[in-house]
This record gives structure tokens, C-alpha cells and sequence, in this order.
């Protein structure tokens, strides 16, 4: 494929994004690839019991009966090219199901699969050689759901360059399904480090769908037109470089600042930020307006990736369920407190007497109360409507459904005013993550397409990848007085994202000449203390000055984080917001008439 320019547009950033990115991207977007991410760190779970009881699903069934079923013919005429990792645990299955939906629309599609993300078989030689998990150092547990390898771009391509229209992948990082179309399209070297390391921020920027185009943006009211917000475009070189952009005439906004949240995005260390193909360094990366609706991305460094794959495991501790009641009134955030304590200590009794020992965990939140999230920072005194969320969880099912019960007699027996209790919860499985290494040598990617099956030649045996060289600390103070007092929001946007338990949070300087004076307040100590009724590990931060930026890595942030987590938040989206209520120390007469949330009544 030689063209100066390839478009690639993201159509999903999980599984359950709405249907209209894709339509728009096909007939708007101007695409050469439309690319699509599905998998979740916990979707993988959710899909192999889905197989476990049917052997033909296990994939996102989605991309195939709501997506593709009306925008198939389209597609192949207009020669759009298809990337998905929709085929979760059983990518075989997705592709017959493709396969079949094409016969029955009279439509010839060639469909190929990538599969040796499967990690299982290896289970017992791995266990035997002590493998640890990658935060924790926790062994192997007893059993697992999955452990799927994060395969990169090389089997994507060798897919491309065979003639494939679409491609569906099992597991593989985020921001292949974009840098395989790059290979493909520019016949790009698998040494090319300068060039993948772009091509996986292009990809990286695209895997989270409308966060690129104003979605979650700080300045949330600047965002016009939510209800058809555009989905993200890329807008490649050959040379590396590329512009995000959207289709023309769609809502949201793409501007440095929409884009620099989204690069920030679950990241940690900005200069390691290692990926199957190449390790990438993005705290030089530079954002630059290039017209309405377009920002250009340049800067992204590259060296050689690690001999490894990080594979993510699930596995089952127990089972879970969370109730919801509606309290009304005077003093409602107390009410709601004390009447989820009666719960959990009748639950606790119950289970007592049965000889189920007791709760492995509980949780109260009062949610509007402000408790949940800002702790001590709360500023909701006296609320008169708030809303109970009370957990719990236990090795037995039998347990969780005594709790389920116990949830609705709250309406007549306690606190006057409640209501909202609907239908009684359901118990569902605890499952938690368990990350670890895996040698690249030891799976052997593979590329079915139309009866064949291609071998993909993956490099092994690198050296590991060597850790960042420390960088003299930059000299940080605040300007002479008099200062006055604002909240983190009028001087910074931020975004929060999550890995496991671990949360990060991009924070970026509204204007240059103000990274100083955040630098000298932002430390991560203090940010520690701010967030300390969330944050139970320690808080690192990194700098990324092409940006103006920082980024704060918060362990043990997420009460376990996923559906580990008994938290109404808990894969952290809120923590950015929380962070951006922190008072900081600016001078007086800042330029407080020219920034946009100078005003801001959300202090």
C-alpha cells in the first residue's frame, strides 16, 4: 500500500461504546482502517465464562451482530480495511460468525485471525519456576479464569500483508491494532524505533474512542455538541508524524489540550512506557494547533522493547454484591450511614449464626454526600437526598444472597425518607487481575487466513530494557508575593486513568509559564496527602516537559481496583477531579481575566 497519507479511525474504546462510531467513520471519516478496541483488563474473564457455556461465543459479540451486520458492504466497497481484538478468548468463533454474516449478505470478505495470546498451557512450568505478579510479588494463585499475553503489531501486519480486509485478534496491546495498519501501510522496519514509537502514540491517543475528541475533557462546558460527538481520526506519515483529527461536521472539540489528557492517559512512567514491539519515551512528546479541529503530535522516542510479554491473568477470590437504597431528607448522608452500619451488622450476626464466619470485606458509601470520593476535603455538610451504597463480600454465594435480602427491609424498618431500593441484587463473582512476564520465545503468534496458517516471526532474546537515567531535579519555586489562594483547576486540565490497583493522573499547566509554580506545589508528597483516604501505596511523579506536564502514579488506589474493587469508583475516573480541587499558592492578579475558569462557581 503506497500512499503519502493513511487515515486510520477509532470506532470503540471498550466493549459497550456506542454503535454510532463506526457508521460515522465510514461514511464521513475518510478512512483507509478503522480500527476497533474492545478488551478491558476484565473483559477477558467475563468472555471466557461466556465460552464456558457456550463454545461458540467468548468473543465481543457486538462488533460482529451490531456493528459490521448493517456496515459490512460499505466497508469492502469502499476499501476500508478492519482491525479488532474483538475476538477476546475465542477469536476463531468471531471470525466464523463474520464469515457467516457475509455469506448471508452475498458479500466475499477475507477474514484473518491472530491467535497465541493463550497463556494457560504454560501454567504448570510457570508456576513451577516461581513466577510472581508484577506489583505485588504475590505467587500464582490456585486457579485461574485467563492469562492472556499482550501480543503486539508483527502478527497484525503479516496479516495485512497477506491480503486481509479484516483482521480479529484475541489479546494484544491497546494501540496494535493501529501501529499493524502503520507497519503495513509504510512497509515500516520492525527496528524502526523512532517510527513505532509514533506510530503506538497514534494508536494510544485512538484506543479510548471520544476521550480524544472532548471526551472527559476538563473543560467540560467548552465541548460543544455531546450528542454527536466525533470519533477520533489519525492522520498518518510516512515519516511518523500524524494529526488527530474527526470527521467534519461532528460535535466535540480536538484541540493541544483535549489531546495532551488523552497521551497521558494510564500511562506511568512516561519515558519507559513499554510495549511487545518497541519502548517507548513520550515525555518529549509536542502538541501543536494545526486548524480547527486538528493537533499536530510529534516527538515520540523509541528503543528496542523488552524480551517479554506482560500477560494479565484473572482469577476468583469469592463473590461480591453491592445494594443501592435512596434516603430523603434532613440530614440524609447520616441517615444513610447508619443505615447501611444496621445492614452490615445484621448481615454479620446472620452469617455468624449459620457458622459462615464473617464478611472478607464491606464497604459504606454515601454517595452525594461527597464522602466517597473528596474524604476530608467533603464540603456537603447537610445534604437532604443522598444514596446508600453498601458491599460486602465472602467465599460462599449463599452468603451474598442473605445480604441481597437484607437490603429492602430498610424501606419500613429504619430511617424515614427512604426509598429506591428496585429489584433485589445479584451476587457476582469477585474476579481480580494478576499481571506477569512471560518470555516472547515461549508463544508462538500465528495468522490464519483462508485456510492457511502464517507463522510470525516475533525478535527474542533482547536484553531488558534498561531503566531511565535520572534526570537532575528542575529547579521549582513560587514568584515573589502577595499570593492568593485558587483551586488546581483554574491553572491545570487532568485526567485519571487506572492499571490494576494502580492509578495515574495527568497533570497539564493551562499555560507554560505556570508549570513552575505547579511544580513547586505538586509534589508527591503533598499530592499523597491529599488523596490519602484513596491512596494507600505511595505516589510517584514523573515529568513530561514537551508537554508541560506531570504525571502522579498512586499504588494502591483502587480498593483492588476492577471488580476487585467494593468502591462506586473503581477504576479511579474520578481522582483527577478530586486532585484538581487542591489549593494552590498563585500571585496575585495571575491573569485571572483571561483564564477560563477563573470564575469557575465549581471551586
Amino acid at each position: 500500500m503506497a500512499k503519502d497519507v493513511v487515515r486510520i479511525g477509532g470506532a470503540s474504546g471498550f466493549w459497550g461504546d456506542s454503535s454510532v462510531g463506526a457508521p460515522q467513520l465510514v461514511a464521513r471519516g475518510g478512512i483507509d482502517f478503522l480500527v476497533f478496541d474492545y478488551l478491558a483488563e476484565l473483559t477477558m474473564s467475563i468472555l471466557a465464562a461466556a465460552r464456558g457455556k457456550d463454545p461458540g461465543l467468548g468473543y465481543a459479540t457486538d462488533f460482529v451482530q451490531v456493528t459490521l451486520k448493517d456496515l459490512l458492504g460499505d466497508v469492502l466497497r469502499r476499501g476500508i480495511r478492519v482491525i479488532s481484538n474483538a475476538g477476546g478468548v475465542n477469536p476463531q468463533a468471531c471470525a466464523e460468525a463474520l464469515r457467516a454474516l457475509a455469506i448471508e449478505q452475498g458479500l466475499d470478505v477475507r477474514v484473518a485471525v491472530v491467535t497465541g495470546d493463550d497463556v494457560l498451557p504454560l501454567l504448570p512450568a510457570l508456576r513451577d519456576e516461581g513466577v510472581r505478579e508484577l506489583q505485588t510479588g504475590a505467587p500464582l494463585p490456585a486457579k485461574l479464569l485467563t492469562a492472556n499475553a499482550y501480543l503486539g503489531a508483527l502478527p497484525i501486519r503479516a496479516a495485512l500483508d497477506a491480503g486481509a480486509q479484516v483482521v480479529i485478534t484475541g489479546r494484544c496491546v491497546d494501540s496494535a491494532v493501529t501501529l499493524g495498519a502503520l507497519m503495513h501501510a509504510f512497509d515500516w522496519a520492525a527496528d524502526d524505533w523512532p517510527r513505532l514509537a509514533q506510530g503506538s502514540l497514534a494508536g494510544h491517543v485512538i484506543e479510548c474512542g471520544c476521550q480524544a475528541t472532548g471526551g472527559l475533557h476538563t473543560d467540560w462546558d467548552a465541548v460543544p455538541d455531546w450528542a454527536h460527538i466525533g470519533y477520533p481520526v489519525v492522520e498518518c506519515h510516512a515519516d511518523g508524524g500524524f494529526v488527530v483529527t474527526k470527521p467534519p461536521g461532528t460535535g466535540g472539540l480536538v484541540n493541544p489540550a483535549v489531546v495532551a489528557e488523552q497521551v497521558l492517559y494510564e500511562i506511568g512512567d512516561p519515558r519507559r512506557y513499554l510495549l511487545p514491539d518497541v519502548s517507548c519515551d513520550f515525555s518529549q512528546v509536542r502538541l501543536e494547533a494545526a486548524g480547527e479541529h486538528r493537533v499536530r503530535v510529534s516527538g515520540a522516542r523509541g528503543c528496542a522493547p523488552g524480551p517479554q510479554y506482560k500477560v494479565s491473568a484473572t482469577y476468583p477470590d469469592g463473590w461480591r454484591c453491592t445494594g443501592q437504597l435512596t434516603i430523603v431528607g434532613t440530614d440524609a448522608a447520616r441517615k444513610a450511614q447508619r443505615t447501611g452500619e444496621a445492614i452490615l451488622e445484621r448481615t454479620g450476626e446472620l452469617l455468624a449464626a449459620r457458622g459462615w464466619g464473617g464478611w472478607t470485606r464491606t464497604r459504606i458509601e454515601v454517595l452525594g454526600s461527597e464522602r466517597a470520593n473528596f474524604g476530608p476535603h467533603a464540603r456537603a455538610a447537610d445534604v437532604r437526598e443522598a444514596v446508600l451504597q453498601v458491599s460486602a463480600m465472602h467465599p460462599r454465594k449463599e452468603a451474598l444472597e442473605l445480604f441481597a435480602r437484607e437490603i429492602a427491609p430498610a424501606g419500613t424498618s429504619w430511617s424515614p425518607g427512604t426509598t429506591g431500593a428496585g429489584g433485589r441484587p445479584g451476587p457476582a463473582p469477585c474476579i481480580r487481575q494478576y499481571a506477569f512476564l512471560v518470555d516472547k520465545a515461549r508463544l508462538a503468534p500465528c495468522v490464519h487466513l483462508e485456510g492457511r496458517q502464517l507463522a510470525v516471526d516475533i525478535p527474542t532474546g533482547q536484553p531488558p530494557v534498561p531503566a531511565p537515567e535520572d534526570t537532575p531535579a528542575v529547579a521549582a519555586a513560587l514568584p515573589p508575593g502577595p499570593w492568593i489562594e485558587v483551586p488546581l483547576l483554574r491553572l491545570a486540565w487532568a485526567r485519571s486513568g487506572d492499571k490494576g490497583d494502580q492509578s495515574n493522573i495527568g497533570v497539564i499547566a493551562r499555560r507554560p509559564e505556570w508549570l513552575p509554580w505547579l511544580r513547586a506545589q505538586l509534589t508527591a508528597d503533598r499530592v499523597k496527602a491529599w488523596l490519602s483516604h484513596l491512596v494507600a501505596g505511595e505516589v510517584r511523579r514523573f515529568d513530561l516537559p514537551g508537554l508541560h506536564a506531570m504525571n502522579f502514579v498512586c499504588t494502591q488506589a483502587l480498593d483492588g481496583g476492577g471488580m476487585a474493587s467494593l468502591r462506586n469508583d473503581p477504576l479511579g475516573k474520578g481522582m483527577a477531579q478530586v486532585l484538581l480541587t487542591l489549593p494552590v499558592q498563585v500571585p496575585a492578579g495571575y491573569d485571572s481575566a483571561t483564564n477560563p475558569r477563573a470564575n469557575d462557581a465549581r471551586k
